[in-house]
């Protein structure tokens, strides 16, 4: 279904369209808007809905209300739910913004002059610091990501639940493999050549498997520090959470699926699938038995899908996607805890 979009015709159209995904959000509307209402005059501003049945389009009305409404008529998670909501969004540029992301003064000028004058950069990520600790670079994203062989993503600032301060050693801009969705810029021309996100993701991952697509074609992701923004991260499923833990094992295993080439994909996919297992037991071993569970769930969902998967390859998948052949070995065995290393 077609969304709609409240007050679409009443502002001139800009270059960034900030759009904030939302479902039953209302609080953090209430938190985090303010920020991006009062620091993002290159952008229209709008909070893409996935049917929530809170107060949050009471609070958008009446609180924020040059800010602009689109109306998605289900919750389709994450992957789908913009999906729906950027199909009639005609700004050259997205910015792709959590709910629970505060931004700073000037964080869209340098992602405009990064996309005005590279334009084999399709996909920015800014600097992304814990909101609860400033100091420090938060899990979602941090100074930019990167991916190992076996599909296992990692962060310049985060590996695996290392998280370092923020002493300016990333303050750069360089090329990176994926940008977070918790705060993800993207070109409009690209997210459409792409057919956006994989919808059968749902939710987690899904920015790792754009970007790796757009990597596929050609495109470059570029991390730069003059944008900073804080985010809260787990705000709608902590990490605790064994759904999480399912589509986080489910989609990791799908996007290799998808995008590693032909002649890598039987030995890379099972080496995974045995290293999947080993996490399992270790849930099993630290009394999470839910966690076990969901990690056996995501590999019977992942057969289910893998025909489907499959067909979803494109043309080309390059060899050279892999910053590192196994952050599991850098990071367990040789106590390799930061990017630096």
């Amino acid at each position: 279904m077609v969304p709609n979009l409240n007050k679409i015709n009443q502002f001139k159209l800009k270059k960034i369209a900030v759009v904030i995904l939302n479902w039953n959000g209302a609080k953090l509307l209430e938190q985090f808007l303010p920020s991006v209402v009062a620091f993002s005059e290159e952008a229209t501003i709008y909070v893409a809905d996935n049917a929530s049945t809170d107060a949050s389009i009471t609070v958008i009305k009446e609180q924020f209300p040059a800010v602009q409404i689109i109306h998605n008529d289900s919750n389709y998670g994450f992957a789908k739910g913009y999906n729906v909501a950027l199909e009639n969004v005609e700004e050259d540029y997205y910015a792709l913004v959590n709910s629970d992301v505060e931004v700073t003064k000037n964080w869209l000028a340098p992602i405009l002059s990064i996309f005005e004058n590279e334009s084999e950069i399709g996909i920015i990520q800014p600097k992304i610091l814990d909101f609860k600790n400033k100091d420090y670079f938060e899990y979602a994203g941090a100074a930019g990501g990167f991916i190992d062989k076996y599909g296992y993503p990692y962060c310049r600032g985060r590996i695996f639940e290392t998280l370092e301060k923020d002493t300016h050693q990333y303050d750069d801009e360089r090329e990176i493999f994926w940008a977070s969705g918790a705060c993800l810029f993207i070109r409009k021309k690209l997210f459409k050549t792409l057919n956006g996100f994989d919808a059968d993701f749902f939710a987690h991952q899904e920015e790792i498997d754009l970007c790796w697509r757009a990597f596929n074609l050609g495109y470059q992701a570029k991390y730069t520090s003059k944008s900073v923004v804080y985010h809260v991260g787990g705000a709608t499923l902590n990490e605790g959470n064994p759904r999480k833990t399912f589509l986080n094992f489910r989609n990791s295993l799908l996007m290799l699926v998808k995008n590693i080439p032909d002649h890598q994909l039987i030995p890379i996919v099972f080496i995974r699938l045995v290293l999947d297992g080993v996490a399992g037991i270790q849930f099993l071993f630290k009394g999470k038995w839910k966690h076990c569970l969901a990690v056996l769930k995501a590999h019977f969902s992942f057969y289910s899908l893998f025909k489907k998967a499959y067909k979803k390859r494109g043309l080309v998948q390059k060899e050279n996607y892999f910053n590192t052949k196994s952050i599991v070995y850098s990071y367990f065995i040789q106590r390799k805890t930061t990017f630096e290393k």
